[in-house]
C-alpha cells in the first residue's frame, strides 16, 4: 500500500528544508537571546557606564552619546562575552577603548573641565558655589591622572568598588591596583594642595 504524504506533514520536508528551519529558528532564538542580554545589561549598568565614561574625562554633553556607543559595542559583541567575567567588567573593558578614542579624536585628554561641572543642588548658595569650587578642582585633579591610575581612583574612591573587585576589573594584580591608587591619591592631594593655596594669595 502507497502511502500518501500531505503537503504540510513534516515527513515530507526535504532534509535540507528541515535543516534550514531549525537553522533559522535557532538563530531566532539566538538573537532574542542577545536582544535579551544587552537590554538587561542596559537597565543594569547604564548608570555605572554613564558615570565612568564622564569620570574618565568625556565632556558632559557627550557622556550619553558615548555611553550609547558602548552599548552599541556590546550588543555587537554579547556572543563573545565570557560568562566567567562579570558583566560590568567586561562593560568596563568596552568603556575604557572607547572613550580612549573618544579622546584621541577629540585632543581632550588634559582638558580642563570646570567649565562643564553640573550645579549642585542647594539652598545655600555659598555651600553650592563651595560644593561646585570643590567638585572642578577634582575634575581637573584627574584630569591630571594617566589613564591606568585615572581608572582605579574612579572605581575605588568614586564607585565605591573593592580593591579586589578594581583589579578584576581594570585586569591588574592586587598589587598593581593598590600601587596605581596610591600614586593617584598622592598626586590629586598635591594638585588640590597646590590650587588651593594660589586660590589663597
Amino acid at each position: 500500500m502507497a502511502i500518501t504524504m500531505m503537503p504540510n506533514s513534516a515527513k515530507a520536508l526535504p532534509g535540507a528544508a528541515l535543516v534550514s528551519c531549525s537553522e533559522r529558528g535557532a538563530a531566532l532564538k539566538t538573537a532574542e537571546s542577545e536582544a535579551l542580554s544587552t537590554r538587561t545589561l542596559f537597565e543594569s549598568y547604564a548608570g555605572f557606564v554613564l558615570r565612568t565614561v564622564r569620570r574618565l574625562g568625556v565632556r558632559p554633553s557627550d557622556t550619553e552619546d558615548v555611553t550609547q556607543e558602548i552599548f552599541m559595542t556590546a550588543h555587537r559583541r554579547i556572543a563573545d562575552r565570557h560568562t566567567d567575567v562579570h558583566p560590568r567588567s567586561w562593560l568596563f573593558g568596552i568603556a575604557r577603548r572607547v572613550v580612549a578614542n573618544y579622546l584621541r579624536k577629540a585632543h581632550r585628554l588634559r582638558e580642563q573641565l570646570s567649565d562643564d561641572v553640573a550645579p549642585v543642588a542647594s539652598s545655600d548658595p555659598a555651600q553650592e558655589l563651595q560644593l561646585t569650587r570643590e567638585r572642578a578642582l577634582l575634575e581637573r585633579a584627574m584630569g591630571r591622572l594617566d589613564s591606568d591610575k585615572r581608572e582605579v581612583f574612579v572605581l575605588f574612591e568614586l564607585e565605591g568598588l573593592s580593591m579586589q573587585e578594581v583589579a578584576d576589573t581594570v585586569g591588574c594584580p592586587l598589587n598593581t591596583a593598590y600601587s596605581r591608587l596610591y600614586a593617584a591619591r598622592t598626586l590629586v592631594q598635591r594638585h588640590v594642595l597646590v590650587s588651593s593655596a594660589r586660590s589663597e594669595r
